[in-house]
């Protein structure tokens, strides 16, 4: 398996990030001949596809036809795949969008806890403090402060709380459906 460069990773999570997995525009300070090994390199390997850009929608060019027309660059399933974040996961979580990369990569990784997490919350009976203490073996001031600071502030995420009889307090994340079908 090839390993990725810093560089790579950075463009796959960033176009992770975007609607339709564009990988464009390129981190900054990468341009020139650099950015062109990086891409056909990234192309050679499958990670990254070039296709025609979508003018009325003004996705960024990658390199133009000459013909009024122009091509621009997307992260494939595979590249997806080479950063650990499986492509269903990215549709699911659309509602993303504005968060920083990072922190979207982080959050869709399945084998942690942030992402246990957020599955609980997205199932439509939602989770309580308790339940999420259960399976993740956090504290209820860690879970607390989860929900607080990386789903709502970090994230972006619209957390709701409601009473439910014979459960208490059950969270959920709000609009998700509606968020991953847009």
């Amino acid at each position: 398996m090839t390993k990725l460069t810093d560089t790579q990773t950075l463009i796959l999570t960033r176009a992770s990030a975007r609607p339709g997995n564009l990988a464009l525009p390129l981190p900054e300070g990468l341009h020139g001949a650099a950015a062109k090994m990086a891409i056909g390199r990234m192309i050679k390997l499958g990670w990254i596809e070039e296709v025609d850009a979508n003018l009325r929608r003004n996705e960024p060019l990658w390199r133009e036809t000459g013909d009024g027309h122009g091509s621009t660059l997307i992260a494939t399933d595979a590249g997806l795949d080479a950063i650990g974040i499986d492509p269903v996961v990215i549709r699911t979580m659309a509602g993303l969008r504005d968060a920083k990369p990072e922190a979207i990569a982080a959050a869709q990784r399945p084998d942690t806890k942030q992402a246990q997490l957020i599955a609980m919350l997205q199932a439509p009976e939602g989770a309580t403090i308790a339940e999420i203490a259960e399976a993740t073996s956090w504290q209820h001031h860690s879970i607390r402060g989860a929900i607080s600071g990386l789903l709502k502030k970090k994230l972006r995420l619209e957390v709701t709380s409601g009473k439910v009889d014979g459960r208490g307090r059950v969270y959920r994340l709000a609009g998700h459906v509606e968020r991953a079908i847009r």
